[in-house]
């Protein structure tokens, strides 16, 4: 027998001839069907060990229309996604959750809309099983266009103006809230707030919650917007001294846009916590070494993402899903900022 052509793909036929078995019985082997006798298995896996062969995921997928890859898709600048903590934990929590499943997580990001559309018509080409979709912004339709197409999809985060079939969120409300009522006690009676986004459900909910707790107190809102980043806390904090120079409080709706603001205040002479206190929402690995440590609102975003992957992962599987929704429950971790 001549030497055979490295460059060429082994093929099934190859496979089935060398172990001496017809082409079925080598696709159940590569499927894993239990119809196989211990003899034959033996032989086509010395076969394909032999020959190097590769099974061909395409030619598989259009026989069984499972990929085993599901997206994250983030509709978020590079930057954001790879200097953000938040976004990290979500990736980690999903990874952990996936890790057994033989499931391939894809990371897509999308900015404008060109992208967008392309990463839609992707999406929705039968190359995924399954879409996980976070920091969504406004009414964006790329969800239910994805259900519609029959793609499971799961979102972290409530977006607002939508009632998607199946969410994973922090009851944010209720954790601004309780870092208001935090301050209140502590005597503090000009509250700011550093509020973030409101095209998406965060940014609002994390703001309702700011109102409740002073309207109920009986004091004004002192209210300028962030984009969730540490630059946009940095802008927001020069807005808010030039607006109100005698505000005692800063909650701001994210770590990085609290320590944005807690530099501009430290070099405007404030002492935080004594002229100013300082409450972040999110307790990112940053809140514990700031300086001084900032008090903040502790989110598992670990858990949001392994929360977000066990449910893609029923849906896709087919399980009826008891609750669509997971609401998880937030904390106050008080340190020196406030």
């Amino acid at each position: 027998m001549g030497m055979r052509r490295v460059s060429a793909r082994p093929t099934l036929e190859e496979v089935a001839a060398r172990a001496g078995v017809g082409r079925g019985t080598v696709s159940r082997v590569i499927n894993g069907s239990p119809r196989v006798s211990a003899e034959a298995r033996e032989a086509v896996l010395r076969a394909i060990d032999e020959l190097g062969y590769v099974p061909n995921r395409a030619a598989r997928t259009l026989v069984t229309r499972r990929t085993d890859t599901v997206a994250l898709v983030v509709a978020e600048s590079e930057q954001r996604v790879f200097d953000e903590p938040f976004f990290a934990g979500i990736i980690r929590g999903i990874s952990t959750e996936l890790s057994d499943t033989g499931l391939q997580l894809l990371l897509a990001l999308a900015q404008s809309p060109a992208e967008y559309a392309r990463l839609e018509n992707y999406l929705t080409g039968q190359h995924v099983d399954g879409v996980l979709l976070t920091s969504l912004h406004g009414d964006d339709p790329l969800p239910a266009k994805l259900e519609a197409g029959g793609v499971p999809t799961v979102l972290g985060g409530r977006p607002p103006g939508l009632s998607p079939v199946s969410y994973v969120d922090v009851d944010n409300r209720d954790g601004a809230r309780q870092a208001v009522d935090h301050l209140l006690r502590q005597g503090r009676r000009r509250i700011a707030t550093i509020a973030g986004p409101q095209d998406m459900g965060v940014g609002v909910d994390r703001l309702t919650g700011y109102r409740d707790a002073l309207a109920e107190a009986g004091l004004p809102e002192l209210v300028v917007y962030g984009d969730f980043s540490e630059a946009s806390g940095v802008q927001a904090a020069y807005e808010l001294l030039e607006r109100d120079p005698a505000m005692d409080a800063v909650f701001a709706a994210d770590d990085p846009m609290a320590l944005g603001a807690m530099r501009v205040l430290k070099k405007e002479g404030r002492r935080i916590p004594e002229d100013v206190a300082v409450i972040g929402f999110e307790d990112s690995a940053s809140a514990p070494i700031a300086d001084p440590p900032l008090t903040t609102v502790h989110q598992s975003v670990e858990e949001m993402g392994r929360r977000m992957a066990r449910l893609l992962i029923s849906r896709i599987q087919g399980e009826a899903v008891a609750d669509p929704v997971v609401i998880l429950q937030p904390h106050l971790v008080v340190r020196e900022s406030a």
